[in-house]
């Protein structure tokens, strides 16, 4: 099996090496030896990147990523909770077309006022109305 080094890693990626480097000091990676003073990597690596970067852009934080797998590295996703986060998104998707759909009409009405505008008035509503923000656990 033939080894990558940091700088392929990085490379083929699109990871900087200091996020590499943090990945594998908090245990969602890790080098397999060195060559010099340059960390080797699986191949399997740039998948498990990607994997990382998926579930980043999904929300999750690198804590919940690194529960996603198993002690031996395998990937098991919590299905509750990529529901959940599948769920919140649509959420978002909605509050974001409202306010898209808002904008339009603000750059397209042809009423003097927006304040008068009936149609702004009811976006302007619907902007504003937004579901209740989940409270973050306090620090430990």
């Amino acid at each position: 099996m033939k080894l990558l080094d940091i700088g392929e890693i990085t490379e083929r990626s699109g990871v900087k090496p200091s996020t590499l480097r943090y990945y594998e000091e908090v245990g969602l990676i890790q080098s397999v030896t060195r060559h010099g003073l340059r960390r080797q990597y699986e191949p399997q690596t740039l998948t498990k990147l990607s994997l990382i970067a998926f579930a980043k852009s999904a929300g999750f934080s690198l804590a919940d990523i690194l529960g996603m797998f198993t002690d031996n590295g395998q990937l098991q996703f919590p299905r509750d909770q990529i529901r959940a986060r599948a769920d919140q998104i649509d959420q978002r998707i909605k509050e974001l077309t409202t306010l898209r759909n808002a904008l339009h009409h603000v750059a397209d009405c042809p009423a003097p006022s927006h304040l008068e505008c009936p149609s702004f008035q009811s976006l302007l509503k619907a902007t504003g109305k937004r579901s209740p923000a989940k409270k973050k656990p306090p620090a430990r």
